[in-house]
């Protein structure tokens, strides 16, 4: 009899990204008792322990990290092929992932989906946000059926179609009273390399993560979001390239500087990026999302 199951592997997958079983209950709308039943009875019928409960987050062990880099692999399958099996009968999808790049604003999306609800499709629709490369792990791993703000080159191996958003510019700023706001300009990487640099954590769960703007042996704070690079060097802890209409926002306040560099990387494509492998299993809901999707532009959705 098979001891492992869809339902254990989400719920490992849930512990993992949340740091414990009660954000996990949470996340999957369960008691945390139900979560901590399924992990011991799993661990008894295996016989190996997969989680590490001797610090304050639930931390996986060696077999419990393995289990899951396996386990997320099935669980990819099993929802694609859910959704294929019914997508199938009825020629409509019955659940569209988008993934939404951090440094948008939900707003445009928001407006769209107010159409689709009027559509009548039934389709549930589930909105992510991601950071940086995790704009196309998402469509890689499948938890994403589109991706807005999908940066840069697309992984090796091709399979996705895209749509050229735009250009999006990036300048590097600084805190007011942080050292480097102080320095003429051009700033050079020696001056920049003595200070820490803020990068916000891709969220690829499948894809190596990227890094942008971080020299080789610089000191790096890394936080989770756009929103909280920026946090981070409005308050002095770190420098970087941020947006240039966050950073003209903020600089407007005077909670920031921007400055030259001599060696700036100011530009990055963008696009909206869907997997051409399931294009032509696409159902009707997801072709009327792609095609009102497409019309957004760049400005539309900076924050």
């Amino acid at each position: 009899m098979l001891k492992l199951s869809i339902d254990a592997l989400e719920v490992i997958d849930a512990i993992a990204r949340k740091g414990s079983f009660a954000a996990a209950a949470e996340s999957l709308f369960r008691v945390p008792s139900a979560i901590t039943y399924t992990i011991r009875k799993l661990e008894e019928d295996l016989g190996v322990a997969i989680f590490d409960r001797s610090g304050h987050r639930a931390n996986l062990t060696e077999a419990g990290a393995e289990l899951l880099k396996e386990g997320r692999y099935l669980l990819d399958a099993a929802h694609a092929l859910e959704s294929r099996v019914k997508r199938v009968a009825t020629g409509v999808e019955t659940d569209i992932g988008i993934a939404i790049n951090d440094l948008f604003s939900n707003r445009a999306v928001f407006h769209i989906l107010e159409d689709f609800y009027a559509q009548g499709f039934g389709t549930r629709v589930k909105v992510m946000r991601e950071v940086f490369g995790g704009s196309w792990d998402a469509l890689l791993s499948g938890r994403a059926d589109i991706s807005i703000g999908a940066p840069g080159e697309a992984p090796p191996g091709g399979g996705f179609s895209t749509k050229l958003l735009g250009q999006l510019e990036f300048v590097f700023a600084v805190a007011p009273n942080h050292p480097l706001a102080q320095l003429p300009e051009p700033l050079d990487n020696q001056d920049i390399i003595q200070h820490r640099a803020v990068a916000a954590a891709d969220s690829s769960r499948n894809l190596p993560p990227r890094t942008s703007g971080i020299l080789s042996g610089q000191d790096v704070l890394t936080v989770p979001d756009m929103q909280s690079k920026l946090e981070a060097q409005m308050a002095g802890l770190g420098v970087g390239y941020l947006p240039i209409n966050l950073a003209k926002q903020h600089a407007n306040l005077g909670k920031l500087m921007i400055k030259e560099v001599a060696e700036s990387k100011t530009l990055a494509p963008t696009f909206i990026a869907w997997s051409n492998q399931r294009t032509t299993q696409m159902g009707k809901a997801q072709q009327w999302m792609l095609k009102q999707l497409e019309q957004l532009t760049l400005d539309e959705l900076l924050m």
